[in-house]
């Protein structure tokens, strides 16, 4: 376990700027984002990304944070680690998804590792995600995988025995696996979502309201997130687009950032977004994270998936995970799963429907989401 000191090089910093002033644009209609990026609002970020925008400044923001990286499972995974300042310390695991990155959980840090007036604090470790950001992907790893990664990171190279997990977007598959394979070592499990992977069949016995919620998702899987089928079978015919064009990956990633959130304009300056798009550039992890769309799949239909034959998992429900498991439902999140179905998979025994708020909860609204997390702790 090394200190991990981030620096993008002045070539890199340039190459980019020059590739944004030779964006060639489509100059195609306006659809308020409901055909993907609209270009005026492309064309306004790319040039402050271009112009305006200081990667040395959130360079040096990121810096301020301890920054490690360890050798684990033949992958170099990257990870803060930051004291809680009370008496009664947790570790929390917080595990992002995509298209975010490590810095999803930015906003959180002072308010999670303050104390409440108990002296309950967390220490926080917050990775990335092996395939993003700043840890590598050798091993074309799934959420079992990186669970296990994880796992080992919390469990053996930190020593801590016992510790909580909170996961959102892939982050609730990764918390899933590791409450299902190493649940002794849990404190509790705190989700934003119940994994898609569940959603993939209706129970024989539906209640009217999964039924209601499976049909959501199977027409949300055919127009909004039909992103997901093209990462889960062709990301590498995406790749290398992404990898080339700063304007191309700017498109494809923001647009999720403004049809999944609640409050876009005051939810995100232009510096988040671009501070966690530059870290998709500088480290050139779009082909890597978007694989895990691809590896999970493989993972649910036990590595006998074939992206030209339909979809039929075999393995993904695994066992009930019996980890105590908190709920926060956010109202312009992509999905609204019933609580019943929840308990199908899971030991529910903290679930609330939060005013406001969507996908990027802790990057939206985090003090609702420090409230969430620390009332199902209470909880416990």
């Amino acid at each position: 376990m090394e200190k991990l000191k981030i620096q993008i090089s002045d070539e890199e910093i340039s190459d980019l700027k020059q590739r944004l002033a030779k964006t060639r644009f489509a100059n195609l209609p306006e659809s308020d984002f409901k055909a993907g990026t609209d270009e005026s609002y492309l064309k306004e970020i790319c040039s402050y990304w271009q112009n305006s925008y200081d990667w040395r400044k959130h360079e040096t923001e990121i810096n301020q944070f301890p920054n490690y990286i360890t050798p684990i499972s033949g992958e170099a995974v990257h990870f803060i680690l930051i004291e809680g300042k009370g008496d009664n310390n947790i570790p929390l695991l917080l595990i992002h998804g995509w298209p975010d990155s490590f810095l999803r959980f930015k906003k959180m840090i002072p308010l999670l590792t303050e104390a409440d007036g108990n002296g309950m604090s967390f220490t926080l470790v917050i990775p990335s995600v092996p395939g993003f950001g700043f840890s590598t992907n050798r091993n074309e790893n799934s959420p079992l995988k990186i669970a296990k990664i994880f796992n080992e990171l919390m469990h053996n190279i930190l020593n801590y025995k016992k510790y909580l997990v909170h996961g959102g977007d892939w982050g609730t598959s990764i918390g899933e696996k590791i409450a299902q394979y190493h649940g002794e070592n849990l404190v509790g499990l705190h989700l934003t979502d119940v994994p898609f992977s569940h959603s993939m069949e209706e129970p024989e016995d539906a209640s009217e309201a999964e039924k209601k919620f499976i049909k959501k998702v199977e027409k949300w899987q055919q127009t909004a997130g039909a992103y997901a089928m093209i990462q889960s079978t062709k990301p590498n015919s995406l790749a290398p687009a992404m990898n080339d064009s700063p304007a191309g990956l700017a498109a494809w990633l923001l647009e999720k950032f403004k049809v999944w959130s609640d409050d876009f304009e005051n939810s995100f300056s232009k510096d988040d977004l671009l501070t966690n798009a530059s870290i998709y550039w500088f480290t050139n992890t779009f082909g890597s994270a978007s694989r895990i769309y691809l590896n999970a799949m493989k993972d649910m239909m036990n590595d006998k998936y074939n992206p030209l034959e339909k979809i039929n998992p075999v393995n993904h429900s695994d066992e009930k995970v019996t980890v105590p498991t908190g709920f926060s439902i956010f109202p312009k999140d992509i999905s609204h799963p019933p609580r019943e179905f929840a308990e199908r998979f899971f030991n529910v025994t903290y679930w609330n429907e939060p005013s406001k708020g969507g996908h990027f909860a802790a990057m939206e609204v985090p003090e609702i989401l420090e409230k969430e997390i620390r009332s199902f702790v209470n909880g416990l």
